[in-house]
């Protein structure tokens, strides 16, 4: 294993000598390369290797810059790679190494560097901002991508924050932004910061991918921790509806993340259901209750229209599973959440 996170980034004749090293070490050996994004030129270089000995080496690539690993990858090694994603913390793990309850999670995400700093809230902020936010949206985002407006950029993941497992119409967005700019614009925004792994856009269920894309997007932050680094975390104790948006954003994100079926939302007028699941044939409505009452007329709407739907309600009795697991297909496909 060796890492290319050094304070001068190595070369490429740095990245074939590592892999000339490992080849002298036998066939089935594994390479393990850290931070592959790091070296320029990496993803021709690895092609050409990688096609001359295929078959003596075992190659794993590690980086935390997503979108430029994911651009090397389409571009030089279509057909030679698996990807596999490492997803933000699940509870299972902070429990395990930081020892939180859920409502710790709740508040701080699964950010576990940034676990040593929660008892100062400041700090724990400031990190999550300029360790995590930043390096995010102004090396891997700007570094691929030509952005005209930076500040907008900014502005509008900040916005996206405030406004967690909500329905969110584009004009509202723009709204309330400080720069111009048109739906276009906030469209390509969200696109970039869901290829980057901050957020999943949701669109709405109607049976028709047209009028889905055309519906006003559910923004679900993909760690809780990216809500409360521009949001008082502290407020899931007295702010029931604020608990409530939190809540959902975390099974939200566990399903966006740790499932393979699609997920959308539902709404007609004022009826709603939080989520809707497509797993192996399956579709499962999922009402999501944080411990407020909430009325089943808009659940109950939906086994009506689509009466083949399985409904789940996820609350405080089973969303530990859920949030524990790895993967959450097996939950619904084997009925522990029913």
């Amino acid at each position: 294993m060796v890492t290319a996170d050094e304070l001068a980034a190595p070369n490429l004749e740095w990245l074939t000598l590592q892999w000339h090293r490992a080849r002298q070490k036998g066939r089935a050996t594994l390479l393990v390369i850290d931070e592959i994004q790091k070296i320029t030129g990496w993803s021709q270089a690895v092609k050409y290797l990688f096609d001359q000995d295929r078959r003596a080496l075992k190659v794993v690539l590690l980086g935390s810059a997503s979108l430029s690993l994911r651009q090397g990858m389409q571009e030089s090694l279509a057909g030679r790679y698996e990807r596999i994603d490492a997803h933000h913390w699940s509870l299972a793990e902070c429990q395990e190494s930081l020892g939180w309850s859920l409502d710790e999670y709740l508040k701080f995400g699964g950010y576990p560097a940034a676990g040593e700093l929660v008892s100062d809230l400041d700090r724990w902020q400031n990190f999550i901002r300029n360790s995590i936010v930043e390096p995010v949206l102004f090396k891997d985002i700007l570094g691929l991508t030509s952005i005209s407006k930076p500040a907008l950029f900014r502005q509008t993941f900040e916005l996206t924050m405030a406004y967690p497992a909500q329905e969110i119409s584009l004009q509202k967005i723009l709204g309330q932004l400080q720069d111009k700019g048109n739906v276009t614009t906030i469209k390509h925004y969200l696109e970039l910061l869901e290829g980057a792994f901050l957020l999943k856009v949701l669109f709405k269920y109607t049976g028709s991918e047209i009028r889905r894309r055309s519906s006003s997007p559910k923004i679900i932050p993909l760690n809780n921790g990216l809500i409360h680094g521009f949001h008082n975390p502290n407020d899931i104790d007295t702010d029931y509806n604020w608990r409530g948006r939190v809540f959902e954003a975390a099974v939200g994100a566990a399903l966006s993340t740790r499932s393979k079926g699609k997920l959308y939302y539902w709404r007609d007028g004022k009826l709603e259901v939080d989520f809707v699941l497509e797993l192996d044939n399956n579709l499962y409505a999922i009402e999501v209750k944080s411990g407020r009452r909430r009325n089943m007329r808009g659940l109950a709407k939906f086994l009506q229209r689509y009466p083949k739907s399985i409904p789940i309600i996820i609350d405080l009795d089973n969303v530990i599973p859920l949030l524990q697991a790895e993967n959450v297909d097996n939950l619904f496909l084997d009925g522990i959440l029913l």
